[in-house]
């Protein structure tokens, strides 16, 4: 072999030394000749000048089974012959090689990724809760006008309108067309917007259309009644008037809900 081109302290252990000889006279790890790899191993030990002793110790180790498989191989095989004594040397540098490589690969992460910081991304939900100051009584109010103005309605229908063939009436269309009424006159009362329905379907979806744009903070309450002024429970007296609202975040609300409705 030609001069030493290599020192003892430029390898990690024995088995990088090994590997090193194995890929430089181009041999198989599956079938190592053991009696050159040997030979070159033990001349890069007796040519290093200065060894740490602790890593001396591990070459000197690996040297020791190396002269071991190589008279093993000389030896003659018994019957039946027993496994090949290079097997054990050769799984272990198979799995050195893989660390090895997998090591490579993960330092050149690291030198991509060691001086970024990574933070996780805040997921901003929509807050639809419906926070409002709004006085409870009024809505309870606003339904008994209207379960009032429903039997009133009943008591005075004589057609009997057969279930077939009846059209249906969607909460989003009553929506549109609710909304079209207030922003016209900028305000409405209650009845105003459901006294021109003439079935209950079309009553009951225009209630729904109504409180869900309430919900929604488009439309706003503006009454000042209270129950005395209506203890009979008729739907006639001072009307729940329904004011526009023109903020823009309920602008924003009523172009969700027309997308979800689509």
């Amino acid at each position: 072999m030609g001069a030493l081109l290599y020192r003892l302290d430029r390898f990690e252990g024995p088995l990088d030394l090994l590997l090193t000889l194995i890929n430089k006279n181009k041999v198989s790890i599956e079938d190592i000749p053991i009696s050159l790899i040997c030979s070159q191993y033990l001349e890069y030990i007796s040519g290093a000048e200065a060894m740490n002793m602790e890593v001396a110790s591990e070459f000197l180790v690996m040297a020791s089974e190396l002269m071991l498989i190589k008279s093993r191989i000389l030896l003659p095989r018994p019957e039946p012959p027993e496994e090949d004594p290079r097997r054990e040397l050769a799984d272990a540098l198979k799995r050195y090689r893989e660390a090895k490589a997998a090591a490579l690969r993960l330092a050149e992460r690291y030198a991509i990724f060691s001086g970024r910081m990574v933070k996780d991304t805040d997921e901003i939900s929509v807050d639809r809760s419906y926070v409002t100051d709004h006085n409870p009584e009024l809505l309870r109010l606003a339904i008994r006008r209207i379960c009032a103005y429903l039997e009133a309605v009943e008591e005075a229908s004589e057609a009997f309108t057969p279930m077939l063939g009846r059209r249906v009436v969607s909460v989003e269309a009553k929506i549109e067309g609710i909304l079209r009424k207030i922003k016209q006159f900028g305000r409405a009362s209650l009845l105003e917007l459901i006294g021109g329905e003439k079935t209950h379907q079309d009553i009951i979806t225009a209630f729904i259309a109504i409180l869900e744009l309430i919900r929604i903070r488009r439309l706003l309450i503006d009454e000042d009644i209270s129950e005395d002024k209506d203890s009979s429970g008729s739907v006639h007296g001072p009307d729940t008037l329904l004011l526009l609202n023109t903020d823009e975040s309920t602008i924003i609300n009523e172009e969700m809900l027309a997308h979800e409705a689509y």
